[in-house]
């Protein structure tokens, strides 16, 4: 049985997603004209994207790399939650009507409403809001979600205001969780449960694994379903680095002891920590 040491923390947090990008000047419009982020951050090797100055999207340059292949391990999508349904019907359609040819699909998944989109280069985006937790059912630690179609015009119909249109960059928004393609689940659940420290919530028959720290429905989630049986990364454009931030340093010293016990390469700052997952996703631990 795990200890609370063994755990990450309650007060966890998903931090900035950073992207290779191939072409900088056509992502960075769109997570901007598409999505309402501004940009927080500037820099020769790339820009930070957000809002209310916290930053969400790290573009980097990713010049000379090509494109993944839709099998490889990777990201699935990078999902910005959005604290009231308003706010984020007001950023589905800015998404819609930028290019409604983006947009993949919508779902009920009973603890939260989704919209699913791609950015022009693939990489995968949800856009979500959350229902009360008081609404989550639980059968012991283990989460009730489904996917339910949810009608995009209906949800517009019922839920957009010309003040969530009209405030659509000043709104807040957050990194409410990472969806990661993997080769295989049993692999990443001994990752990212018994080294990491994540909790298991919820599991769909081996193809995919939602973990979360605190009771959240999920924080991160690895599935196969394009990419089961893949090997680790080669460096492409899509995914660069995922960052969790913690409450203090002693999370991140802990976490570096089961890193080193479970074999896994870790490089320690002191209140930072870098590591890959067994695909090469690249994680970054940070006290936030």
């Amino acid at each position: 049985m795990s200890t609370t040491q063994d755990q990450l923390s309650a007060d966890l947090a998903m931090g900035t997603v950073m992207l290779k990008v191939g072409d900088m000047k056509n992502m960075s419009g769109y997570y901007q004209k598409a999505l309402g982020l501004e940009v927080v951050s500037e820099s020769a090797q790339g820009v930070g994207l957000g809002r209310q100055g916290l930053e969400l999207v790290h573009l980097s340059e990713g010049k000379g790399l090509n494109l993944p292949g839709r099998g490889e391990a990777g990201l699935f999508h990078t999902a910005l939650l959005f604290d009231t349904q308003a706010d984020l019907a007001a950023t589905v359609l800015s998404a819609a009507q930028f290019d409604g040819s983006l947009f993949t699909g919508s779902s009920d998944h009973l603890v939260s409403e989704a919209f699913y989109f791609n950015d022009p280069e693939g990489n995968g985006i949800e856009l979500y809001f959350d229902r009360p937790r008081d609404t989550w059912k639980w059968t012991g630690d283990t989460i009730a979600m489904d996917t339910i179609h949810l009608d995009p015009n209906d949800y517009l119909n019922k839920h957009l205001s010309e003040q969530a249109v009209s405030e659509l960059r000043t709104t807040r928004a957050g990194i409410g969780h990472v969806h990661l393609q993997v080769g295989d689940v049993p692999m990443a659940e001994k990752f990212y449960v018994d080294t990491l420290g994540f909790a298991k919530t919820t599991s769909f028959h081996g193809q995919a694994l939602f973990v979360s720290a605190g009771g959240y429905h999920h924080h991160m989630a690895m599935n196969v379903w394009n990419s089961r049986g893949a090997g680790p990364r080669k460096d492409t454009l899509g995914l660069g680095e995922v960052l969790i931030t913690v409450p203090n340093a002693d999370e991140v010293g802990a976490l570096a002891d089961r890193l080193k016990v479970a074999g896994v390469a870790s490089h320690h700052t002191g209140a930072e920590l870098r590591f890959e997952d067994p695909w090469r996703n690249q994680l970054r631990v940070a006290v936030g």
